[in-house]
């Protein structure tokens, strides 16, 4: 299966991550991509909110998007990045590309809703040249026992509400014991007053397939 459709979702998530990005979302997406170079691979690329950020060392993205309404709207943004970019449909857990084929993997807010997470990122390293970098930004779970029981609550509806997304994996964790070395990695809020918002959790970094 290559799409899925989420019509209500696709709509909403862009407007609503455009106030994320005047909030400081913007900025995440380009230390993320900073010094990206060669061939990457974006999975759940969404309607293409990362394509401006990648610098020009990248040459070429092969970007893959399930939902069919957010990548009409990646496939335009192609068109306005400042580097080679392709979109194209697929799922992270099953990746119809070749083997040790990418120098870096991006994966940005995706792998929170991905219904295999520990498959999606089988299939990243797959893909992945040895050496390669995988860039990761998501919402986790919380670091206190009481933002953790809140999450473990909201994550009851938020599922159905956003598109599969959850809000209580411990994504980090499961980067580290998938065959990737933590190169970089930091933990915030976001927004930085976010008690109240079960994905506020953050975690940014750069993982290198061994």
């Amino acid at each position: 299966m290559t799409d899925l459709s989420h019509p209500i979702f696709a709509r909403l998530y862009p407007r609503l991550d455009a106030q994320c990005a005047k909030s400081g979302g913007d900025a995440h997406r380009a230390e993320l991509l900073a010094g990206a170079s060669g061939r990457v691979l974006e999975v759940g690329a969404g309607y293409g909110a990362n394509f401006a950020h990648y610098p020009p060392e990248v040459t070429e993205v092969v970007a893959v998007e399930p939902e069919p309404r957010l990548r009409a709207k990646a496939g335009h943004a192609a068109g306005r990045a400042p580097v080679p970019v392709t979109v194209r449909p697929g799922v992270a857990e099953d990746l119809d590309l070749d083997d040790a084929s990418f120098d870096v993997a991006v994966a940005s807010l995706v792998l929170c809703s991905v219904r295999d997470p520990v498959r999606a990122l089988a299939e990243i390293r797959r893909v992945l040249k040895p050496g390669g970098e995988l860039r990761y930004y998501e919402h986790v779970r919380g670091s206190t026992p009481g933002k953790v029981r809140f999450q473990r609550c909201v994550d009851v509806v938020w599922p159905f509400l956003a598109a599969g997304c959850h809000v209580t994996r411990p994504t980090g964790e499961w980067i580290a014991r998938s065959g990737f070395a933590v190169r970089d990695e930091r933990h915030f809020e976001f927004p930085e007053s976010g008690g109240a918002n079960p994905a506020s959790p953050h975690v940014l970094g750069i993982a290198i397939r061994d």
